[in-house]
């Protein structure tokens, strides 16, 4: 599997995103043979303006839209329709959309408005669609199946606006960061754009350090503001994963409980897998003194740990927990329908890679029709 890994240690905009896949090898003359697939006027490929730019000690690619500035305020359904209508693929233009839709739904929140009433002023002008159907185009070519990307810091402060003076970062900056790892940095300077906090909220499935990759390119993305102690660089890591399973980290709570009824185990399991944990189980155990006991097991993302933590000692006996960061290797999984005599069922399939691995048919939906039909439950 080949994967990115976007390091935004100086944040992240839109042309520092471009900038970087340019740098790591994507030619420019096929990106601009693409972008004039949009039918934008002027051609929004020929104001596309791409320079070596040196930051400190680091050497990389700046991108810069030349236009006046766009007096025409697009609404979400002009810029998906623009998309729509190209003859970019199928995959540009399905990320694309996703992208464009949501920086709408952030704008929408932060503006209190409906999103079809969204009118994108600097964002949807030709450089944020530039930057985005870009970076698309970019990603596909470059042939990233998946996408990582480290915390994202931001700096502090104020900024102007077409609006006023807004807060770091910027309201719909903070609305696209939520539940990303982010930090702060004692700079008085927007670090992280609207567009690329869409971008990278969209097509990062993690927010880690570096996995495990036989690095095959590297890529510099300059952005557009210099600082004095700061290389203003985002990036990127492109190679194959060593091992093509899926990298998460999940918690893993225990607690050893011997003065519990035994008929009240399944209610907790219960109770714990319709709260949210990943699973939920016991094992008979042996304490000190010969004393027979159980050891209750659950496993959680861990945002959900306060959550599991008050169920927990809501519905054990237990007086305190230990708590493991566990990391997991496991397949990618895809569902899909498939039709029986008795009616339809849902099937997990398990890819390592882009080879299937497993397939198994959902307990639950075997359950409701064997219970339906009165025939056994197997396969």
């Amino acid at each position: 599997m080949r994967i990115a890994h976007f390091d935004c240690s100086s944040g992240i905009a839109g042309n520092m995103v471009l900038g970087a896949l340019l740098d790591a090898g994507v030619d420019l003359t096929y990106l601009k043979q693409e972008l004039h697939k949009l039918q934008i006027t002027p051609p929004a490929a020929d104001k596309l303006q791409i320079t070596k730019v040196r930051r400190g000690l680091i050497h990389g690619t700046f991108v810069n839209v030349k236009i006046k500035k766009d007096k025409h305020h697009r609404h979400l359904k002009d810029i998906l329709s623009i998309i729509k209508k190209s003859k970019l693929s199928k995959n540009v233009k399905k990320l694309s959309v996703r992208i464009f839709k949501r920086l709408a739904e952030a704008e929408a929140k932060v503006h209190g408005v409906p999103i079809n009433k969204i009118h994108f002023h600097e964002v949807g002008a030709v450089d944020a669609i530039i930057d985005i159907v870009g970076t698309a185009i970019c990603l596909e070519k470059l042939g990233i199946e998946k996408v990582y990307a480290s915390p994202i810091p931001h700096g502090k402060g104020t900024f102007k606006h077409a609006h006023g003076i807004l807060p770091i970062p910027a309201p719909a900056t903070a609305q696209l960061l939520k539940s990303i790892p982010t930090y702060g940095i004692n700079l008085g300077a927007e670090l992280v754009t609207p567009t690329g906090a869409a971008i990278i909220s969209t097509i990062a499935s993690d927010f880690c350090d570096l996995p495990r990759m036989r690095l095959q390119k590297i890529g510099y993305g300059a952005g557009s503001l210099t600082f004095p102690k700061l290389s203003n660089f985002l990036r990127v890591f492109i190679g194959e994963a060593e091992i093509a399973a899926e990298r998460d980290v999940i918690l893993q709570i225990e607690a050893n409980i011997d003065d519990m009824n035994p008929k009240a185990y399944h209610r907790a399991i219960a109770k714990l897998m319709k709260a949210g944990a990943l699973d939920a189980y016991v094992t008979p155990i042996i304490m000190k003194k010969k004393r027979k006991a159980i050891n209750l097991v659950v496993l959680c993302r861990p945002e959900q740990r306060n959550k599991m933590l008050d169920k927990i000692f809501s519905l054990t006996t237990t007086l305190g927990v230990r708590i493991y960061v566990v990391a997991r290797e496991k397949l990618s999984r895809k569902f899909k329908k498939t039709k029986t005599k008795h009616g339809k069922v849902k099937v997990k399939l398990g890819y390592l890679g882009k080879e299937l691995k497993t397939a198994a048919p959902e307990y639950e939906d075997l359950k409701r029709l064997a219970k339906k039909y009165s025939v056994p439950l197997k396969w």
